[in-house]
């Protein structure tokens, strides 16, 4: 039963992932992409202070935390600045291509095999990624950093793996550390604007809220509880709740190629998470 409680949250987690592709979509209207994102976790990074309280005093965990942040400033920002030159949908399914990734980065920092099964969600991958950009052999510049995004999600996940130890107070610091980041790059390079439109306080308020301090502390509290393989199977139903909230709120539909493209990058990261 309390397995079963768990692969709801993380499903119910899930969806408030997906949903956040059209909201940041819009809230990036009248402000600079990074500069969404460091008020995103600036708001984060203090109710996750009140969640954790005295738990995030370890030096280690502090460093390890950086290292993630790093892995999660990169991820974010190319997801974010990606966003503004491709839709929602596309992002949404570009970014699930982490699963795939994964195993080679693996490879690459824990000298795990790389074995047939992810050459062939690679090629997959590789195919539907062609086709959900317009079937060109030069991806758009949105879909592109999109790549890089989900590249850099993969190096976040290996190092969950490697750092982790159950220690849940990594999700304070690797969202604190991603705020350092992006309030480090958007004084530098965007002016740290305040922003002015509803719009955008509104995806501020809604991603940090909902899809950082409360989901990454759900996750890190039910994930336990559900084995590696289901709760990976679980959210690869992100981009499927990105393309719905997508196709709802802004109205995007893929064309027939890119459907296919869609299902190709679907069948890529289900064929990753089988036995």
């Amino acid at each position: 039963m309390k397995a079963k409680k768990a692969e709801l949250i993380l499903l119910g987690i899930t969806a408030i992932w997906g949903s956040t592709f059209p909201v940041m979509k819009v809230g990036l209207e009248g402000i600079p992409p990074v500069t969404f994102i460091t008020y995103r976790f600036a708001l984060a990074t203090l109710l996750l202070l009140i969640i954790f309280r005295q738990r995030i005093a370890s030096r280690e965990v502090m460093l390890k935390g950086f290292v993630l942040g790093v892995t999660l400033f990169f991820g974010h920002g190319f997801q974010i600045i990606g966003l503004k030159y491709t839709t929602a949908s596309n992002s949404a399914f570009i970014t699930s291509l982490y699963v795939v990734f994964t195993p080679f980065v693996a490879y690459a920092l824990l000298n795990r095999r790389v074995d047939k099964r992810d050459v062939i969600s690679l090629i997959l991958a590789l195919v539907g990624l062609y086709l959900i950009s317009g079937a060109t052999l030069r991806l758009n510049y949105g879909d592109l950093l999109t790549v890089f995004a989900a590249i850099s999600f993969a190096f976040q996940i290996v190092l969950v793996e490697r750092f982790s130890g159950g220690e849940v107070s990594l999700a304070f610091w690797q969202v604190f550390w991603n705020f350092i980041l992006s309030l480090t790059y958007a004084l530098l390079f965007e002016g740290l604007t305040v922003p002015t439109s509803s719009i955008s306080w509104f995806g501020i308020l809604y991603t940090a809220t909902f899809a950082t301090a409360i989901a990454f502390t759900l996750q890190m509290r039910y994930q336990p509880f559900v084995a590696a393989h289901r709760a990976a199977l679980i959210y690869s139903a992100e981009p499927l709740f990105g393309h719905v909230a997508s196709f709802i709120t802004l109205g995007e539909v893929l064309d027939p190629w890119g459907y296919l493209g869609a299902v190709l990058i679907l069948v890529a990261v289900w064929n990753e998470l089988r036995e």
